[in-house]
């Protein structure tokens, strides 16, 4: 009977693809009247690591975090799911923004990004006058 139970390997995880897909940096993103909110997880990197420009109506968000060689030397890795490495991510906020606006700040691995609207031309109403 004990030649039947199978071996359980603590350090293997079928679900580890599932992991790789978290690499995305999940984002919610809220449309309020005069702006949007952008609230973008990064877990395990500092304000130093993240950058964020906007360029021709997107919005890039761009985070490094490296490996120190303090780490690196600390013992034998038998199982690594903390993220060392760039990831980044840009989402189209239109032409009409203004971007020295936005306002940015780091939390607990959150970024939260605000983004003002611009009332443009089309967004105007115009009352007609009738004779």
């Amino acid at each position: 009977m004990l030649d039947q139970v199978r071996k359980i390997n603590f350090f293997e995880d079928p679900f580890m693809e599932n992991h790789r897909r978290s690499l995305v940096m999940n984002t919610d993103i809220v449309e309020r009247t005069n702006e949007y909110e952008f609230k973008i997880d990064l877990p395990g990197f500092s304000k130093e690591d993240i950058e964020v420009e906007v360029e021709n109506g997107n919005l890039k968000i761009h985070a490094k975090n490296v490996k120190t060689e303090e780490e690196k030397k600390e013992g034998k890795m038998i199982r690594q799911e903390r993220y060392y490495g760039e990831i980044s991510r840009s989402f189209y906020i239109g032409e009409e923004i203004e971007s020295n606006d936005i306002q940015a700040t780091f939390e607990d691995g959150v970024l939260t990004l605000t983004v003002p609207k611009i009332e443009t031309e089309k967004d105007k109403k115009k009352y007609i006058e009738i004779k």
